[in-house]
């Protein structure tokens, strides 16, 4: 009797369409980035950069600090959730010395509160630690987009509530690449952007490159 109720119970999730299993946001890329990284051999120890497609289409990442050994494992179109999922894969399992994080542009797009961003980012920062409390953490501030400009008091907000906790907490910094991605009236200068004018071209990597020089030369 109770093996007919069992599988009544699931032929009736069937009809109403309900899965047990269901696909987790990213798993296939990220299987594919850490399948990579692995194949062509990585160094621990290393500088490693994390988080959507600011840091996944700097592909002159490696060659602006050719000195240092470099990781990129960041995966377009993602939020701090979903670093915090894949934190391990993405980040843990490499033992880099330095972790360099870009979340929080897609979330605000989202309609995510600054407050739920910082408390993925503070779970983030927390768990690098506890794995190696030498690891240093560096938070990257939003960065200003034309396509995105009606949501700038919110990226601002995020901007100031990344700092304030940077600043409290031992161990990590905050990069600030807003500043140097506007112009004299205090606007996205416009052709540091691709035709999408959200994502960024060689200009605009070169404007990053001289932001994240000081993390380098300082290390």
């Amino acid at each position: 009797m109770k093996k007919a109720v069992f599988l009544f119970f699931f032929m009736l999730l069937g009809f109403m369409g309900i899965s047990f299993s269901q696909e987790v946001p990213f798993e296939n890329e990220v299987k594919e980035i850490t399948q990579r990284i692995k194949r062509d051999g990585y160094q621990i120890g290393s500088t490693l950069f994390t988080g959507s497609s600011s840091i996944r289409l700097w592909e002159s990442l490696s060659t602006d600090f050719p000195e240092y050994p470099i990781i990129n494992t960041g995966f377009g179109g993602s939020k701090a959730s979903d670093l915090k999922r894949h934190l391990y894969p993405l980040v843990l399992q490499f033992k880099p010395s330095r972790v360099f994080i870009y979340e929080g542009d897609n979330d605000i797009q989202a309609g995510l509160s600054p407050e739920e961003i910082m408390s993925d980012l503070e779970q983030i920062v927390l768990r690098i630690q506890v794995v190696d409390p030498s690891t240093q953490v560096f938070l990257i501030s939003a960065k200003p987009s034309p396509s995105r400009w009606d949501k700038k008091e919110n990226y601002l907000e995020l901007n100031e509530a990344m700092k304030d906790f940077c600043n409290q907490k031992e161990g990590v910094e905050f990069v600030n690449v807003w500043d140097i991605m506007l112009d004299e009236n205090g606007t996205p200068i416009s052709d540091i952007f691709i035709q999408d004018q959200l994502h960024m071209n060689g200009k605009g990597y070169a404007l990053w490159k001289k932001v994240f020089t000081k993390y380098f030369t300082e290390k």
